[in-house]
């Protein structure tokens, strides 16, 4: 199995920066908006950026949850693999708040539609945004497109983007497998 590098760590670190700024242009001090990791893959995204906020643009006291969308997903219990369902940790209410999505790989936007199901557990959000690392453009079944991306990737359906993250897999990069 070949695989390329899409992006290196320092791209990534880049990218991460330039992601956090963008958010800060939306949502300045945080004060009506919430931080919503995906789960899995989506939490450490949404932890790097929350860190990134905090430390280097000294912004304080934003809520960050994680959110599994096992028991929503259009897939569960259609197949013979078994889905194994994360933890949910919102301990804030998302009514009348600004909730962004984070993920890392946008493919066919299942996902996010599970995710849109699964927050009006926690209340009615008054506005969704979503932040991907990667946007896989030409994967989608649903009309759902990111409000940030880090970068947009071509794919073709049959490879894989592996996103790979210091804290649980020893570098930051992104490859094309």
């Amino acid at each position: 199995m070949s695989q390329k590098i899409l992006l290196t760590s320092k791209e990534v670190n880049i990218i991460l920066h330039r992601l956090a700024c963008q958010l800060i242009e939306n949502h300045l001090d945080f004060s009506n908006s919430v931080l919503i990791g995906i789960q899995p893959r989506g939490v450490s995204l949404a932890e790097r950026l929350k860190t990134i906020l905090e430390t280097d643009y000294n912004i304080k006291n934003i809520p960050l949850g994680f959110l599994d969308i096992t028991f929503f997903r259009d897939d569960f219990r259609r197949g013979e693999k078994q889905l194994e369902a994360n933890k949910t940790h919102i301990d804030f209410l998302v009514e009348d708040k600004k909730v962004v999505f984070i993920d890392d790989v946008l493919f066919t936007g299942r996902s996010i539609r599970s995710a849109l199901s699964a927050i009006q557990s926690f209340g009615r959000p008054a506005e969704i945004e979503l932040l991907v690392l990667i946007d896989r453009r030409f994967s989608r079944h649903l009309p759902i497109q990111p409000d940030y991306r880090g970068r947009q990737v071509d794919v073709i359906n049959d490879e894989k983007v592996k996103v790979c993250w210091k804290e649980k897999d020893g570098e930051d990069a992104v490859y094309l497998i």
